[in-house]
């Protein structure tokens, strides 16, 4: 297993040990560490474990059935691309083609540069505008793959 540098084990210690009073606390404290750093750390794991007196069994396994939580560090811009209905209804799946093909990356992935992490999404509210993408947080609609390349270069990411 992993083991954190210091800094970053003080941050899960701390975020585990002021959430650990909370009913039911675990899913709160794996939030919070993805907040904090990022992601959720392998390294996480047993200091989670041990301040919720938990197994490192139980854990781990909530941060692995959760698609939500990241296991590496996210790149720098995250491109989240919506996978429901009426997006796919709108050609999401081949904007999906696209983004992979020119980031060179997968969904869950990260450009070996560390610029880029892509990102599925199941509904942005947006359905009006299919296909959408979210990109750090802000929403675009009626997104080609001409468009794509234009809102990534604009964010200071291109591929």
């Amino acid at each position: 297993m992993e083991t954190l540098p210091p800094a970053e084990s003080a941050v899960v210690r701390r975020v585990a040990s002021d959430l650990k009073g909370r009913p039911g606390p675990l899913l709160e404290v794996l939030h919070g560490i993805q907040a904090a750093l990022g992601y959720v750390p392998a390294g996480a794991v047993p200091i989670v474990a041990e301040v919720l007196n938990l197994s490192r069994a139980e854990v781990h396994g909530v941060v692995t059935f959760y698609h939500y939580f990241r296991h590496s560090r996210p790149g720098a811009h995250t491109v989240s691309l919506c996978r429901a209905e009426s997006c796919q209804a709108m050609g999401a799946e081949a904007l999906a083609e696209h983004a992979r093909r020119r980031l060179g990356i997968d969904f869950h992935q990260t450009t070996a540069d560390g610029r880029i992490s892509l990102e599925p999404i199941y509904c942005l509210g947006n359905c009006a505008c299919s296909p959408a993408l979210m990109m750090d947080g802000r929403l675009y609609g009626r997104v080609t793959p001409e468009r794509f390349d234009a809102i990534v270069a604009e964010g200071g990411a291109a591929p």
